[in-house]
């Protein structure tokens, strides 16, 4: 009897398993996109100096990023669910930790460093696993849907936070919040899983020519390269931009949205889960590249629109809100082309430390530019200086884009079907 159809229907099952599963690790692992409501109670509750508000989001984007590498290097040697489980275990230690204090370098070691390490250690065993399920034609797809999960966490984190620290203060809520996110990722993780040895998956019918793939390059060759380079600064910009505004959004929106300011908060990650979704499907089309090209373009314009609509005190709620959303868009678009550039150019072996290495680009992005935007509003007391400045390196990122080797801009397609005797549990 022949049992390949149902064998291939059990794997494409697998697939989306695994791919939703990691969607909701990074739901969990998102609390880093509250940290707008967080500071806002730090500034509250603690007297710490402004300057010092962004602090441990800063050095969790840091240490989330150059995480990555190693984390990368552990997905691909030990598999996707040890790495994972470790992620929670590293995000709830250090949820628990800051729950105990109001200690500035507590909070840094803590939010800082722990969490910034699970994060990492998380992060990096999602993607992988789902995108070795799934051919060329869908890495868009896959790696938007997956990475969506991150950028939508504040949907309901905001509304949550909102209530606990309302209700119990910053810190039970950050020890509630770190038993929470370790039983949930913990449990997820089980189910992240890569395809069984030899593995191709299958490609759609009507996939066109096929081209010589580019596979298994090492972290060494890339380095090499001018694109990763062109990669890693573009990447640095876009992220870098858009993590200015996403930790200080709360603050921004409570100028005119007062304690309903959370919404903005909630609203804009809907667009960065959005971006991450559809931005993934149009390069799957069109390409990467002038995806990447448009995503930058309009996210500088937005910049500079965010100038008169943050320093209204009584404009309409829902222009900020828009406003917010759209910046939200663009920004997530980021996080699913970057993996996706990753897959196509250097091929799936090596993927998570490759991609961890690209991702450090984000990491020193959000340390450098989050930290110098406090530093611009410590001075002047309004975002008007962060926006321009914002603006201006977009506007570089977008036409650093013409740098990138044509041929880094499409799709490689691997010719081939999985056998039924490939497609083990």
């Amino acid at each position: 009897m022949n049992t390949r159809p149902s064998s291939l229907a059990t794997t494409i099952n697998r697939g989306w398993i695994v791919t939703f599963a990691g969607t909701g690790i990074n739901l969990a692992l998102g609390v880093l996109y509250t940290w707008s409501m967080f500071k806002a109670a730090i500034g509250k509750e603690f007297g710490w100096k402004d300057a010092q508000l962004n602090d441990p989001y800063a050095l969790c984007c840091l240490i989330f990023a150059f995480s990555m590498i190693l984390a990368g290097r552990c997905q691909d040697r030990v598999g996707p669910r040890a790495t994972a489980s470790l992620g929670g275990l590293l995000v709830g230690a250090g949820l628990v930790l800051i729950s105990t204090t109001q200690s500035y370098m507590v909070w840094v070691i803590g939010f800082g460093v722990l969490v910034g390490l699970g994060l990492g250690f998380g992060y990096s065993s999602a993607t992988p696993a789902a995108l070795k399920w799934f051919p060329p034609a869908k890495t868009g797809l896959i790696a938007g849907l997956v990475v969506a999960g991150f950028g939508l966490a504040p949907v309901y984190l905001a509304p949550m936070s909102e209530h606990l620290l309302g209700h119990y203060g910053l810190l039970k809520s950050m020890r509630l919040y770190g038993i929470a996110f370790t039983v949930i990722v913990c449990a997820l993780a089980q189910l992240l899983v890569n395809p069984p040895s030899g593995y191709v998956a299958a490609a759609p019918s009507s996939g066109g020519r096929d081209k010589p793939a580019v596979i298994n390059k090492r972290p060494l060759e890339i380095l090499v390269t001018p694109t990763f380079w062109v990669l890693w600064l573009i990447y640095f910009i876009g992220s870098g931009a858009g993590l200015m505004v996403i930790s200080s959004v709360g603050g921004m929106a409570k100028k005119t949205m007062g304690s309903a300011a959370f919404v903005a908060v909630a609203v804009m990650a809907l667009g960065n889960a959005g971006g991450r979704i559809c931005a993934g499907l149009l390069s799957d089309k069109i390409g990467r590249r002038w995806t990447l090209l448009l995503v930058l373009l309009v996210q500088a314009a937005l910049m500079f629109v965010a100038i008169p609509v943050t320093g209204s005190e009584h404009g309409p709620k829902v222009i900020i809100v828009l406003v917010a959303t759209l910046i939200g868009f663009n920004y997530g678009a980021n996080l699913s082309l970057f993996p996706s550039y990753t897959k196509d150019l250097w091929g799936l072996k090596t993927f998570g430390m490759n991609y961890g290495i690209l991702f450090t680009a984000w990491g020193v992005g959000g340390f450098v530019l989050s930290r110098l935007q406090q530093m611009l509003f410590a001075s002047s007391k309004n975002f008007n200086s962060s926006f321009v400045t914002a603006a201006i390196l977009l506007l570089v990122g977008a036409a650093l884009t013409f740098l990138l080797d044509r041929h880094a801009t499409k799709i490689e397609v691997t010719p081939g079907l999985a056998s039924a005797g490939q497609l083990r549990r």
